[in-house]
């Protein structure tokens, strides 16, 4: 994942947009940003690792609409006007790609342990992007700016995508500490 989608802009503003702090919003919103592109990465290279398979079946639409909210996310961003940090998004996929690189107790291959950390770093990054989505529809409220209905949308996507990682996390996890393939 490149930078190439982020839309250059200018310095945050420290002023309130009615109610909002729009310097302390944005940056969470970066963090955000940062935290989905890491999850947005991770999430294809799981799908792509798992293509072929059950698990790749049901992880690949997962990893498409990950991708769909990072969009919404920089969508939601230029409506508030707030610039996307090209530096925090470059160091969160250099984090993600060296996360690649952790030892699995195997020296060559994925390790049955791999899927079952890496599902639990999706479930723990969609946990993430739930709470903003929370937060953003919670300021929704009084900022016309945010949009409640998408906001409504996208948490109910998050919830779902929640639900299917943990039954997905769990199964594989029983699978691998029980012995089986």
């Amino acid at each position: 994942m490149s930078t190439s989608d982020i839309p250059r802009g200018s310095a945050t503003s420290t002023r309130s947009a009615g109610s909002l702090r729009l310097d302390l919003l944005g940056i969470y919103l970066n963090d955000h940003l940062a935290g989905s592109t890491t999850g947005t990465r991770r999430a294809r290279y799981v799908a792509d690792a798992t293509r072929g398979t059950s698990l790749g079946d049901v992880l690949e639409p997962i990893a498409e609409e990950i991708e769909q909210d990072r969009a919404s996310l920089l969508q939601i961003m230029g409506r508030l006007g707030v610039p996307a940090r090209r530096y925090k998004v470059l160091a969160a996929g250099t984090v993600e790609w060296a996360g690649r690189f952790k030892p699995n107790g195997r020296i060559i291959g994925r390790s049955p342990l791999t899927t079952v950390v890496e599902l639990e770093f999706l479930r723990l990054g969609v946990e993430g992007k739930a709470a903003g989505w929370r937060t953003l529809r919670a300021l929704a409220d009084t900022d016309d700016r945010l949009d409640q209905r998408q906001l409504d949308e996208l948490l109910a996507r998050a919830e779902r995508q929640l639900s299917t990682l943990e039954e997905l996390r769990f199964r594989k996890a029983q699978q691998v500490f029980r012995g089986r393939p």
